[in-house]
């Protein structure tokens, strides 16, 4: 898809091919969808990113908040989104072993318990063990610190997606 083709797009095709580069988010595509035309895609994921950017700290919190767990719950149903299936699929975070399983499920909620959102990284960008030592390290850091971090993460989720969307040449990792 180029950028004109993205540009005539109607609102209710625009929300469904882009509502969840930002996961479980559509408010945030609907929302940038009236800053068209975009140049280009760089411009389209910067509008993204000023939303996320303008939200107060809660509103970030509730973008964190509406990530899966990695390796969680929603996985092992069968309930995650396509996207997050197939990223965390690629990191390999679908084959744990069942200590790796029980590491990550604790560490999970020892992370949930101490930010109040869960665990936010880019899964195509890492792999397994790089994600584990991440989730353990990342458990030390401040609030404030982790928030900004998860928030990082999400736009490099977000930018990974819209690419994927648009390109058909997209690179696995920025």
């Amino acid at each position: 898809m180029d950028i004109n083709a993205l540009n005539v797009l109607s609102y209710e095709e625009f929300v469904n091919i882009f509502g969840n580069v930002v996961e479980k988010c559509p408010i945030i595509t609907a929302a940038v969808w009236s800053k068209r035309p975009f140049v280009n895609l760089s411009a389209l994921e910067a509008a993204i990113n000023e939303f996320i950017d303008a939200l107060p700290e809660s509103g970030k919190e509730g973008i964190l908040r509406c990530h899966p767990d990695l390796a969680g719950r929603d996985l092992q149903r069968g309930t995650l989104t396509q996207e997050s299936r197939e990223e965390q699929a690629r990191a390999g975070l679908d084959a744990l072993e069942s200590a790796e399983a029980s590491r990550v499920a604790r560490l999970n909620e020892e992370y949930k318990e101490r930010f109040g959102f869960p665990f936010v990284i880019c899964a195509r960008m890492n792999d397994k063990a790089s994600i584990l030592r991440q989730l353990s390290e990342r458990c030390q850091n401040e609030r404030a610190a982790e928030r900004a971090r998860g928030i990082e993460e999400v736009k490099k989720i977000c930018r990974l997606r819209l690419y994927g969307l648009v390109l058909t040449d997209a690179p696995n990792k920025l």
